[in-house]
């Protein structure tokens, strides 16, 4: 326990650390109001900002950045030049093609390889306001961890009838939906038996907003 934090701070930072060590990246605002019974995503912002203050987090450029303090303190002291991992950018994807194939490519970025866990395989450009509510925005490049499977409730990139969508995704007992994050989007709910109609093609793991 950190010596200087009040009894709550401590409390945010134990659910930081928790949420972390489970999901591999930070909880939003919204996810620490609400597991910790706060008044309002503002009482977690300051919250997490005293955190910030007292050294006990560190903050880092992507969505969700907040990482414990200390992890890749020893480099950063040392001006250690990062690793860096070279990232395609996926633009439209053309209907049958997967979503690497050449053409779906439009250029390709040198990212910091310590940015993002799971690592990052690819960067996607997002179009459209649906998953506003957790901070991505139209024009926002996501980082993508390329698997076929994902946990209940993690944000994903899919492909539905050729099309790719990035969506929350909930199983419901013999079903799939896909959620949007702004109210003024229905949920998308997958027909399991239309087995080639749908797949997940990665984890989303972070973002990127260019300025």
């Amino acid at each position: 326990m950190h010596s200087d934090l009040t009894q709550n701070q401590q409390r945010v930072l134990d659910y930081i650390a928790g949420y972390v060590a489970e999901h591999s990246q930070a909880p939003s605002l919204r996810e620490i109001a609400e597991a910790l019974s706060l008044r309002s995503h503002s009482s977690a912002q300051d919250y997490v900002e005293a955190l910030v203050r007292k050294g006990a987090l560190e903050r880092l450029p992507q969505h969700r950045g907040l990482r414990l303090a200390g992890a890749g303190q020893a480099r950063q002291r040392a001006n250690a030049r990062p690793a860096l991992r070279e990232l395609p950018l996926v633009g439209r994807v053309a209907a049958g093609t997967p979503i690497l194939a050449d053409s779906n490519i439009e250029t390709s970025y040198a990212i910091d390889a310590a940015l993002f866990r799971p690592r990052a395989d690819f960067l996607l450009r997002v179009v459209g306001l649906s998953m506003r509510d957790a901070g991505i925005l139209d024009g926002d490049l996501i980082a993508v961890h390329r698997t076929p499977d994902a946990d209940d409730g993690r944000i994903v990139v899919a492909r539905l009838d050729d099309e790719i969508t990035v969506k929350r995704l909930q199983r419901r007992h013999d079903r799939l939906l896909l959620l949007s994050e702004n109210p003024d989007f229905a949920p998308i709910e997958v027909d399991p038996r239309r087995t080639n109609a749908f797949a997940i093609e990665g984890l989303y793991v972070g973002v990127i907003r260019q300025g």
